[in-house]
C-alpha cells in the first residue's frame, strides 16, 4: 500500500486536490433545513445521475484501453521493468474500484427517495450531504485514475516514441536475466 502511495503520489494529490475543492464548496453552500435539502435533491439527481454515468462510461472505457496500452508495452522492441506493469495493474485496480462505487451511486440516486412519502423531512439533509460528499470523492476518484493514466501513457511516449533512456526501460544483463526483480 505505501509502495502504491509512493509511486502514484501526484496523481493521488491531485484527486484528493478536486475532492478537497469540490467538498469545500458543498461546505460553503451552509446548512440547509430539510425540506430545502429535497428540493435541491430534487433538482441536482438529474445532474448527478448524469456524473455518475458518465463515470461509469468512462472507467469502462479506460479499463479496455488498458489492454491496448498492454499490448502497445509488450509488442515494443524495448524491454520494459515489471514496475512499468505494475504501474498499468494499479491503474486497473483503481479503475475498478471507481466503476464499482459510481455504478453503486448510480443506483442509490435512481431510487426514487425524493417522491417517498414515508422518508421524516430531516433525513433529507443527511441525504443531501452524502450525495454531495459521495459524488465529490469520486470526481477525486477520477482525476486520480486520469492522472495514473496520463503518467503511463507519458512513459511510454518517452520510452517508444522518443526512444529516451528512461528508468523503466529494462537492462538485460548478458546472461538474458533482467537487472532488477520487482
Amino acid at each position: 500500500m505505501m509502495k502504491f502511495l509512493k509511486t502514484n503520489k501526484n496523481a493521488i494529490y491531485g484527486g484528493a486536490m478536486a475532492t478537497l475543492l469540490t467538498g469545500l464548496g458543498i461546505f460553503l453552500l451552509g446548512n440547509v433545513s430539510g425540506y430545502e435539502a429535497k428540493h435541491l435533491l430534487t433538482v441536482s439527481l438529474g445532474g448527478l445521475n448524469m456524473l455518475c454515468n458518465t463515470i461509469v462510461l468512462a472507467t469502462a472505457t479506460i479499463l479496455a484501453l488498458l489492454l491496448t496500452l498492454l499490448s502497445v508495452s509488450f509488442g515494443s522492441k524495448n524491454t520494459l521493468k515489471n514496475t512499468h506493469y505494475y504501474q498499468v495493474l494499479n491503474i486497473a485496480k483503481f479503475d475498478v474500484i471507481l466503476f464499482i462505487s459510481a455504478l453503486i451511486l448510480f443506483q442509490f440516486f435512481n431510487i426514487p427517495i425524493v417522491e417517498s412519502e414515508n422518508v421524516p423531512t430531516s433525513w433529507f439533509t443527511a441525504i443531501y450531504w452524502a450525495t454531495l460528499g459521495s459524488t465529490s470523492i469520486i470526481s477525486g476518484m477520477m482525476i486520480t485514475v486520469i492522472l495514473m493514466l496520463y503518467n503511463a501513457v507519458t512513459n511510454l511516449i518517452s520510452i517508444i516514441g522518443l526512444g529516451q533512456d528512461h528508468p523503466l526501460l529494462s537492462k538485460e544483463d548478458i546472461d538474458g536475466t533482467d537487472d532488477e526483480q520487482n
